[in-house]
């Protein structure tokens, strides 16, 4: 039983005729009276006796009327609900590299939860190398990822939000620090990026020195410890106060780029789409 033939059905009743109920579900006449002969055809029963150009209701058609009715206005009832239910809502697990729980995402998260105060947001700061294990197992929704320009996975859809700038910082005072490099975890592209200026630039290094974290490699430019390359706006502030020193560099390799990324099978939820969206509102205001 087709839901269209009992809302036509419906509409006749109301509308007192084939031609007006045509008119108002805007269809021919000739497919109302289609639709009411193939649900007389599966019902069984007559619904409508034609008596000139007036429609009778039969006493099988009074019967089934509240039937359609009731049917019909559970369709429409449902159809709205699920409208309404377009609100972002529910569980919203984000999970970010390292350097973004210090950057960018604190505010953003702020407006998202101004906005969309009905979802459950959890945020999971995770290295590079966990992050595409975490979306493919269902561990986090959606990731905001700093990573390789060519960075891929066929699992995953991959949205390129911005390229990012990168400078070669080091101390005020560069006593002692030019043979000291401070770099990141294996995975991390800036680990790569420092090992390639070091090698185009054939510079000896003496000391290496391992962090867990950007923020952490910053802290130690600052103190006069060594140098390193980090992405500009993790350094934006403390070079215009001079804090530390700094000069972009371009590599002869691909460069780091910040990426949305979701697994290619998952079911985007309104609260997903909707942080989406705020993302690519926010990247717009990122080099003010």
């Amino acid at each position: 039983m087709e839901l269209r033939h009992l809302i036509t059905f419906k509409t006749i009743v109301e509308k007192g005729g084939f031609k007006r109920a045509a008119e108002s579900l805007d269809y021919s006449q000739s497919s109302v009276t289609v639709h009411v002969k193939e649900l007389e055809e599966e019902l069984g029963k007559p619904l409508f006796d034609r008596i000139g150009r007036k429609v009778f209701l039969t006493n099988y058609g009074r019967q089934f009327h509240p039937y359609a009715v009731k049917i019909a206005d559970l369709y429409k009832e449902a159809t709205e609900i699920m409208q309404i239910d377009d609100k972002p809502k529910g569980n919203l697990v984000l999970g970010v590299t390292e350097i973004f729980s210090q950057y960018r995402i604190p505010s953003l998260l702020l407006e998202y939860k101004k906005r969309y105060p009905d979802v459950n947001l959890s945020l999971r700061s995770l290295e590079n190398k966990e992050i595409s294990a975490a979306l493919k197992n269902g561990q986090i929704d959606l990731a905001f990822v700093l990573e390789r320009n060519d960075w891929f996975d066929k699992e995953l859809t991959i949205e390129k939000l911005k390229e990012e700038s990168v400078v070669l910082t080091y101390p005020v005072n560069q006593e002692n620090v030019e043979n000291t490099i401070l770099v990141t975890e294996e995975t991390c592209s800036y680990k790569s990026m420092m090992e390639t200026y070091v090698q185009e630039n054939q510079i000896e290094v003496k000391n290496t020195l391992n962090f867990s974290s950007l923020e952490a490699i910053k802290q130690c430019v600052i103190s006069g410890l060594g140098f390193s390359i980090l992405p500009y706006f993790s350094v934006e502030k403390e070079l215009a106060t001079k804090q530390i020193q700094g000069e972009n560099i371009q590599l002869n390799h691909t460069g780091n780029t910040t990426f949305i990324a979701y697994h290619k099978n998952k079911q985007l939820s309104p609260a997903i789409k909707s942080m989406i969206s705020l993302m690519k509102e926010h990247r717009l205001h990122w080099d003010e």
